[in-house]
């Protein structure tokens, strides 16, 4: 089946992998050029993992997991195995959430530095937590086959909407922890005075800003979305189905395509049983 608009698809699926790809660029020159590079002793060094896992797992990779249903290359692919590779990108990503996350509470434990005193810290961790959560509930309700259909038709929305919220969330925190961290080391020359180091940091923001607009604005194209598999039904909160697609990904990844509320090997069976059930509905109105 041939996408609509797939030019236009394509130019937007290519734009974004290279200025996802600088921005993974562009955080390593920084601290390998302006920082000193990377080590693991407690001291700066350890600290620079920090922007850099922050940039490269949670913002690259995580947009990549969100797109991947998009692609269409991947449309004769199953469904479970999809799933499985968009939970598969999500779980590197929060693997390397985690570890830049310790990186930085060892710099503060090793310099005595308060935790958890600034916004970028709260809002950092909340969402770090809050992804951890989507990806082992997205895990258990969406690539098991145990939860019942209901449950994933009331799941969906909530999990889609979650998704593309905590994407957001997490750009917003890396773009106030750039900042952060330039008005902290950047004294003679200040950050106002535009040394080198802060404009070319300030490149790196706008980067990972319009890397995230891209997403955005692929992930909610109609037009662009996973076509329906044979035999799928779409099955509402409310106990109605109807053919349309229903696929539900499983990690923090929010493609409103990407969600599988579809009957496969039951199909014939669970057909029957919703449409007994829609008809005796229709009938008590």
């Amino acid at each position: 089946m041939a996408m609509e608009g797939y030019r236009g698809f394509l130019g937007l699926l290519v734009s974004a992998l290279l200025v996802g790809f600088l921005s993974v660029i562009f955080v390593l020159v920084w601290v390998l050029h302006y920082r000193e590079g990377l080590g693991w002793d407690g001291g700066a060094l350890e600290f620079n993992w920090h922007p850099v896992l922050a940039v490269t797992g949670f913002v690259f990779i995580q947009g990549i997991a969100i797109i991947a249903y998009r692609l269409p290359w991947t449309w004769k692919c199953s469904k479970f195995l999809m799933k499985s590779i968009h939970a598969g990108l999500n779980a590197v990503a929060a693997v390397l959430a985690i570890i830049s996350v310790v990186a930085v509470f060892d710099y503060h434990n090793v310099r005595s530095i308060p935790h958890m005193y600034s916004l970028h810290s709260w809002v950092g961790l909340t969402v770090v937590i809050l992804y951890i959560q989507q990806l082992i509930l997205g895990f258990f309700i969406f690539l098991l086959p145990w939860a019942p259909l209901s449950l994933r038709a009331v799941i969906m929305p909530i999990h889609v909407y979650s998704g593309l919220l905590l994407f957001a969330t997490v750009i917003a925190t890396v773009l106030m922890g750039v900042t952060e961290k330039l008005f902290f080391v950047l004294k003679n020359p200040s950050y106002h005075s535009f040394p080198p180091e802060g404009v070319f940091t300030n490149a790196l923001g706008l980067l990972i800003l319009i890397f995230g607009a891209l997403i955005f604005w692929i992930v909610t194209r109609p037009q662009w979305k996973r076509p329906t598999e044979p035999g799928s039904i779409l099955l509402q909160p409310n106990g109605g189905a109807d053919g349309m697609e229903g696929a539900i990904a499983i990690s923090s990844g929010p493609s409103p395509d990407a969600a599988d509320t579809e009957l496969s090997s039951e199909g014939t069976a669970r057909k029957r049983t919703l449409g007994l059930d829609d008809a005796g509905q229709r009938s008590t109105m």
